[in-house]
This record gives structure tokens, sequence and C-alpha cells, in this order.
């Protein structure tokens, strides 16, 4: 039977193993964290490329005002889809198409 005393030289004995874990644990956070910025970008999708056009239109010293009107657009489209209620029979009849 394993005291206290070996368990505890048991896990100092080891610092690899325990870098290891934690690199893993990193790497399983990043992954979680770009799998939620592709939903979101893909949730938001059009209004969201375009507010991105426009930020980098802007940061390259031209103006973005073409893009963020569009991303404006883009929002108030889904605005306004989101009002109507949707359930599988409009998405198996958008599919059959």
């Amino acid at each position: 039977m394993k005291t206290m005393k070996t368990v505890i030289q048991g896990s100092r004995s080891n610092p690899t193993r325990q870098r290891g874990q934690g690199m893993t644990e990193y790497i399983i956070i990043t992954a979680l964290i770009a799998i939620a910025a592709i939903g979101a970008v893909t949730y938001f999708g059009s209004t969201a490329r375009s507010q991105v056009a426009a930020m980098s239109r802007e940061l390259s010293g031209q103006t973005g005002t073409e893009m963020t009107n569009r991303a404006v657009k883009q929002a108030n489209l889904a605005l306004e889809e989101g009002k109507d209620d949707k359930s599988l029979k409009q998405y198996t009849n958008t599919a059959a198409k």
C-alpha cells in the first residue's frame, strides 16, 4: 500500500508528465475558443465579414464607409428574417431546391 509520502514523491519525480498535461489543457482550450469563434462568424455571416472588411480598409488608409453600410444592411436583413417563424418544414423545402 502506498503511503502519502510515496505518492507525493512519485508526482514530483515526473515533472514532464505534468508539463505535458498543462500543454494538453492549453491546446484543448485554444481549440474550444477557435470553434466558438468559427461558430460566431458563421452565425453572424456577412455582417461580420463586412465589418472585418471595413476595418481592414480603414487600417490600410482607405475609406471603409461602403463596407460599413453593407454591414448595416445585412444586419437589418438578419433582423427582419429573425422575426419570421422557422421550422424544419422551411429547411426541407429549401434543401429540396
